[in-house]
């Protein structure tokens, strides 16, 4: 599956089987800063939001930004993968 910026709404989006995971985001500078990840009840426990937060370090990566995670799963997810660590601002 494919995460995608929707620009319009500021979040990274996550289609999966008719339902949508999503994590907002807003841009200051460099850093790329996530308040808010979330998947619906449809989706938890299936590791949606771990593939999410993968294409947001994908994203992140591509655009030479750091991510702030605001958001308690972002930042356990970062810190869970420190493969990523160079990411975090």
């Amino acid at each position: 599956m494919t995460v995608t910026d929707n620009a319009a709404r500021h979040r990274f989006e996550l289609k999966e089987a008719g339902d949508v995971a999503f994590a907002n985001y807003s841009r200051d500078g460099e850093r790329l800063i996530i308040p808010h990840v979330e998947a619906p009840h449809a989706l938890r426990g299936t590791g949606a939001a771990g593939r999410l937060m993968a294409g947001v370090v994908e994203h992140a990566r591509a655009e030479g930004r750091k991510i702030v995670p605001l958001c308690s799963y972002a930042a356990a997810w970062l810190k869970r993968h420190p493969e990523h660590g160079d990411l975090v601002a």
